[in-house]
């Protein structure tokens, strides 16, 4: 691959990137295969992080150039040392364990901390239920420090869609949830489910499983959707349910 060719990320392109050495690193590590080439900054040559990616490209025959040029054009903040282009792919979320199903994320932002979030309390598997965001976006794969790399996930157009193949306990997260997180017993597998960040989960959530409100004072309307998500991984973990250094 011609460095000088590579262009801004666009949704339909065959191709993404890894920006910054820590989100470079777990793609080289996590999705080996998937690498078409590496790009670093003539800034780099000090940088502990840069000398291990050189190490691992010339262990795999991976193709590693400095262009600056490159570099400014796909990240025009120009404050990365290292950009990694892969090859998009597809994976598939398991029947067997727990899955955080999304509803319509929109923000690039929230999505890379939700994969981050996961991965640090044991849970692997994303449904992400369309319209929403792009998982591959270099945005989100920078807000997830390169964890999206280490996770599986897969889009739906509907949750039906989703229910329909992954039979299991339903806990809809909604402000007014019936039972509140912290009584919540876990019924392993199951799908901790979150609507789109400005209007939440719709009515009809509520009769498809277990409602679950997560407690907060009246100061604000609600919490972010990171925020709800790792409250309801922490206590999923605090249960012993996939918790961290566990099962």
């Amino acid at each position: 691959m011609v460095a000088r060719r590579l262009r801004r990320y666009e949704k339909s392109s065959e191709i993404s990137y890894a920006e910054g050495v820590f989100a470079t690193l777990e793609l080289l590590t996590a999705r080996p295969d998937d690498v078409e080439a590496v790009l670093v900054s003539s800034r780099g040559e000090p940088n502990a992080g840069v000398k291990k990616i050189r190490e691992i490209c010339a262990a795999r025959g991976v193709g590693l150039t400095v262009d600056d040029r490159a570099m400014e054009r796909l990240s025009p903040r120009g404050s990365h040392l290292a950009v990694g282009v892969f090859r998009k792919y597809s994976t598939e979320i398991s029947t067997e364990d727990d899955h955080v199903v999304l509803v319509e994320p929109a923000d690039m932002g929230n999505l890379g901390t939700i994969f981050r979030t996961m991965l640090g309390f044991g849970v692997r598997d994303l449904a992400v239920v369309r319209p929403a965001a792009d998982a591959f976006d270099p945005r989100v794969i920078r807000a997830s420090m390169g964890a999206l790399f280490r996770a599986s996930f897969s889009y739906f157009d509907s949750f039906g869609d989703y229910a329909r193949r992954f039979p299991r306990k339903v806990y809809s997260f909604m402000i007014d949830g019936t039972t509140r997180v912290d009584d919540l017993r876990f019924q392993a597998p199951c799908a901790l489910v979150f609507g789109n960040e400005s209007s939440g989960l719709g009515e009809t959530f509520r009769a498809l499983g277990e409602s679950v409100r997560i407690g907060q004072t009246e100061a604000v309307d609600s919490l972010s959707l990171p925020v709800a998500v790792a409250v309801a991984l922490y206590e999923r973990a605090r249960r012993g349910v996939g918790a961290p250094g566990g099962p």
